[in-house]
């Protein structure tokens, strides 16, 4: 990466470990409940960053490392988990400010040698890595599908997959569009549909969703803070959309391998639709993930460092970075004005509230199925059976062991792992290409 990459690595690491030290914002919604009481003097800094580092390192470990050396984009779990876990500890915003960018300086810089030594390899174990993102976008694709099962029983997810699937096929026959955007679309639709027809039916019968008027005093209360300090989440919002729109940064689980494929296309036309179909992605994402950031933000008075992420979609899509940036900032704010609104639009529909769990849990499982597929694809790719053997039994080794690797970056680790075996086994005369 240039010298203007790593300033902007380096200044947006900066910010998100400042505000972390301002408890205005953190990415790890599990730290955000702590910090009202690191604010109100209930908790020591070293308590409430011993409770970060905690929640925060394994992904750091397993995800965030794993993700950007089998793409070579950065990410949020690698940048802002740390930067978290900095600005919560430390308690000079000064001291967390620098050392946030220093963090941004040296995972940048650190890059460029973990890649050399990957591809000087004498079997490509990073070129065949490529593999663990080819099925995920059509298996993330089916989360709505998925979480109207789980929610909504068979019956219903029954009835949405044949809505979903005769869409598919009617969009692959008759038009040149994506077919997983309109199956998100479709999915997302049938998903909000049943439970707005779910909470009517509720209404009809006489139950009615708890009553939270005892609440919004301390909602108000909690969202004003949140107002206050606006600028530096506007700041912030910037800058992520700006690595965003300058191809070193992805946001998602979703859309980083997508995103990653997408860079690699020469055409500029195929390269423009491709990441079209990676932000409409990444914004249905979003729509799933707004109850829980919502709900959160109000209770908490603490925002997400990405928002409600919709940064991401204004970022791959602006058509520079100074547009990049002004989207990305503005984004923020209309998030952080809407607030309360969203907060009383999920009282109303509790079943819309509710499936933001069941849309999460479907977007982890579905991305563990693609990825342990795109990791079987991979190592088959770097040394056939062979490879496929050394998978797994590091998987099940991980999984024997109670996962101390998180089970949606398992895949990736040990398709990481068994490239370094097989080129070990090869220098050793134990395995030929």
């Amino acid at each position: 990466m240039d010298i203007m990459q790593i300033g902007l690595v380096a200044t947006l690491c900066a910010m998100t470990a400042l505000i972390a030290n301002m408890s205005a914002s953190v990415f790890h919604d599990g730290i955000r409940p702590i910090l009202p009481q690191l604010v109100e003097g209930n908790m020591t800094r070293r308590d409430a960053g011993s409770v970060a580092f905690g929640l925060s390192i394994g992904f750091v470990a397993s995800v965030g490392i794993s993700f950007t050396l089998s793409t070579g984009l950065l990410n949020p779990w690698l940048l802002f988990l740390p930067t978290d876990i900095i600005g919560v500890m430390l308690g000079s915003r000064l001291l967390a400010a620098i050392g946030g960018g220093l963090w941004g300086v040296l995972v940048v810089t650190s890059l460029s040698g973990v890649n050399a030594v990957l591809t000087g390899l004498p079997i490509d174990a990073l070129g065949a890595l490529g593999e663990l993102g080819t099925p995920v976008m059509t298996a993330f694709a089916l989360f709505p599908l998925l979480a109207i099962f789980y929610q909504f029983g068979w019956k219903a997810g029954a009835l949405a997959s044949a809505v979903v699937l005769v869409s598919r096929l009617l969009i692959i026959k008759y038009t040149g569009i994506y077919p997983e955007s309109i199956q998100i679309f479709v999915g997302m639709v049938m998903l909000v549909g049943t439970a707005i027809h779910k909470d009517i039916q509720n209404k009809n019968n006489g139950i009615n969703p708890p009553d939270m008027s005892g609440m919004h005093s301390l909602f108000e209360e909690r969202t004003k803070r949140i107002m206050k300090n606006m600028p530096f989440l506007a700041a912030t919002g910037a800058l992520i959309a700006i690595v965003a729109n300058a191809g070193i940064f992805a946001g998602s689980e979703v859309s980083i391998y997508s995103l990653a494929d997408a860079y690699k296309i020469a055409d500029p036309i195929e390269q423009d639709a491709a990441i079209k179909q990676v932000a409409l992605s990444e914004f249905m994402r979003g729509l799933g993930f707004v109850p829980l950031i919502a709900t959160t933000a109000l209770a908490t008075g603490v925002y997400g460092v990405v928002g409600m992420t919709f940064v991401f979609v204004v970022g791959y899509l602006a058509p520079n970075i100074p547009v990049a940036a002004l989207l990305g900032a503005i984004t923020i704010c209309i998030e952080i004005v809407l607030l309360r609104k969203i907060g009383h639009f999920l009282e109303q529909f509790p079943s819309i509230r509710n499936a933001s769990d069941n849309i999460r849990n479907s977007m982890n499982t579905l991305m563990e199925f693609a990825l342990l597929i795109g990791g079987v694809l991979a190592v088959m790719k770097m040394g056939s059976t062979t490879g496929l053997t050394i998978f797994t039994v590091l998987f099940f080794l991980n999984e024997v062991m109670g996962r101390p690797i998180l089970k949606i970056a398992a895949p990736a680790v040990a398709a990481i792992l068994t490239g370094i075996a097989l080129n070990v086994l090869y220098v050793f005369g134990l395995f030929a290409i």
